[in-house]
């Protein structure tokens, strides 16, 4: 179901990207989306609120998937963006802005990592604190974007020791053909979201470009205890490296479904991710909107029935 529905003379974008949803400590549910949107409500299906973009990046342009960790009290905001100016892509690099309420506004902190680095998903464990995010690699027989996890020894610092966790294996998740040079087919794993339920890691993914048929929600899981090093796990794509069966995917009412986070409450879990209505198909404009429904889970398995 739509998570937010855009009213006329509704200030807010049309779209909601890469939605990522948390619970505050004032008890109120606040959603981030691409652009540095924040949206605000005090029930999780309804009422939400358009805060507006608060997000201050000063130098820099186009905000990616920002995901949001509260520590103490400090709200730390996670996004990749371009350099003002720039209209390559493969200059987005992952960065930090922090604030003192969760509806901010955020400030630029400082850089994280070096381009291209996108999509990125913080969490604590018993561990420690790990990084998730996106890279590219040119030279693998399957060339393109994959994720990489690596821990941070602080909020604001990564230790710089990454390990790719889950790679491109299927032809569903080429992003485009020939992207770079003829013959290699560049292919996209992003916008990786983790969590931990019963013995088992759960680590989500989107496959391909949301303009492509193919585009859907996947994941790939580990069985290890909850302190394991989560470079460590035996990741292993759903149900195996070499065949296409998504969690999400296009269906009779909506498209583009991808880029998910999960919030857990009162014994239930909820996958939040943009969609596009197919009636908005062709439209012209990014029409893609956050949704919410019901997820699933245990035993090493995820389910999903959509709504619309």
């Amino acid at each position: 179901m739509k998570l937010y529905r855009r009213r006329p003379q509704d200030p807010a974008p049309l779209a909601q990207a890469d939605p990522y949803l948390i619970k505050a400590r004032d008890s109120r549910y606040y959603l981030y989306a691409t652009g540095g949107q924040v949206y605000s409500s005090d029930r999780l299906l309804e009422g939400w609120r358009y805060e507006g973009v608060r997000l201050e990046m000063p130098g820099q342009e186009e905000c990616w998937a920002p995901s949001v960790l509260e520590l103490e009290g400090t709200y730390y905001m996670y996004y990749s963006s371009l350099p003002q100016g720039s209209d390559d892509v493969h200059e987005q690099q992952l960065r930090l802005a922090t604030a003192d309420r969760p509806a901010g506004p955020f400030r630029y902190v400082k850089d994280l990592l070096p381009p291209f680095s996108i999509d990125p998903h913080v969490v604590q464990t018993p561990s420690g604190l790990y990084l998730f995010y996106c890279n590219n690699d040119y030279e693998d027989e399957r060339a393109g974007t994959r994720i990489f996890c690596d821990h941070m020894p602080a909020p604001d610092q990564v230790e710089g020791n990454p390990v790719c966790v889950v790679a491109p294996t299927l032809d569903e998740e080429i992003f485009m053909r020939d992207r770079f040079r003829p013959g290699q087919h560049w292919h996209t794993i992003e916008g990786a979201f983790y969590f931990y339920h019963e013995g088992y890691h759960y680590l989500m993914y989107s496959g391909a470009c949301y303009q492509n048929p193919t585009y859907f929600i996947g994941y790939a899981t580990a069985q290890a205890p909850r302190e394991a090093d989560l470079r460590t796990l035996p990741w292993r794509k759903y149900p195996d490296e070499h065949t296409y069966r998504p969690l999400l995917k296009r269906n009779g009412f909506v498209e583009g479904m991808g880029h998910n986070s999960v919030y857990f409450e009162d014994g239930k879990h909820y996958i939040v991710y943009h969609g596009r209505d197919l009636t908005d198909a062709g439209a012209g404009v990014d029409t893609r909107c956050a949704r919410i429904d019901e997820m699933r889970v245990g035993g090493g398995r995820l389910a999903v029935t959509p709504t619309p």
